[in-house]
């Protein structure tokens, strides 16, 4: 960085935000470089002080991926009046940022990093990343159910109708599903369409990137092939249908 970087790519880098929405904060007039307000191009280098939203940055660390196994009853939210925030909850020594939410009734997978850039394509809807689930219902799954599920459910509050997705009946009230769109509690909001209730659901796959046998609680830092194998679907997908 000798030569300076702009001042979107270090934001980014720094784990504050992705470099879009670093030009939307530079543009708000909310990032300084040694106490000069920053405009859209501006170089930091090695020595500059930082500073973004009021809260001062620490400088470019080295990059972190996790997989983290939320619980139920957690927040995706860095929140602090939230006592459950998941922030609090982890308390990793790097500030991390969750790729996508689980609300708080539901648990499961959830990656976690400092890479704005990497968090911004991965939650970006039209890229279609694959996100698989476990789902289990108040009453027994039926034939007409289960193809709704495929071909794609109208949900009105929302006022869109979901992608196709892929459907496995496990057992009378048990079924796993991939989505490739995130949908703020899309699959409670499916299941009610038809008058079904979730009473549990897990998110179990992100991709290439499995839950596997972590306890609640959980995290790793993602090994060096799945990172791979998971950037190179991160940045090379366009969209996925089923």
């Amino acid at each position: 960085m000798s030569e300076g970087i702009r001042i979107n790519k270090y934001l980014s880098e720094a784990g504050v935000c992705s470099r879009r929405e670093a030009d939307r904060l530079v543009e708000s007039g909310k990032v300084t470089v040694n106490g000069v307000i920053a405009e859209n191009g501006s170089k930091v280098y090695p020595s500059d002080r930082v500073v973004a939203g009021g809260k001062p940055v620490k400088g470019i660390e080295p990059k972190v991926y996790l997989a983290f196994y939320k619980p139920a009853g957690i927040v995706c939210t860095a929140d602090k009046r939230e006592d459950d925030n998941i922030m609090d909850y982890i308390d990793y020594p790097v500030r991390v940022t969750y790729c996508g939410r689980l609300d708080k009734d539901s648990e499961g997978l959830l990656l976690l990093s400092n890479d704005g850039d990497f968090i911004q394509e991965l939650m970006r809807g039209a890229n279609g990343h694959e996100r698989e689930y476990l789902v289990r219902v108040n009453k027994p799954l039926t034939d007409d159910f289960i193809g709704a599920l495929e071909k794609g459910i109208f949900i009105p509050d929302l006022n869109v109708t979901t992608r196709k997705c892929r459907v496995r009946k496990i057992s009378d009230v048990t079924f796993t599903i991939v989505l490739t769109q995130g949908l703020n509690r899309q699959i409670r909001r499916m299941c009610r369409e038809y008058d079904y209730h979730v009473r549990f659901l897990k998110r179990v796959r992100i991709e290439n990137i499995q839950l596997g046998d972590m306890d609640p609680g959980a995290y790793r830092e993602l090994e060096p092939e799945e990172l791979s194998e998971l950037k190179r679907r991160v940045y090379g997908t366009i969209r996925k249908d089923p």
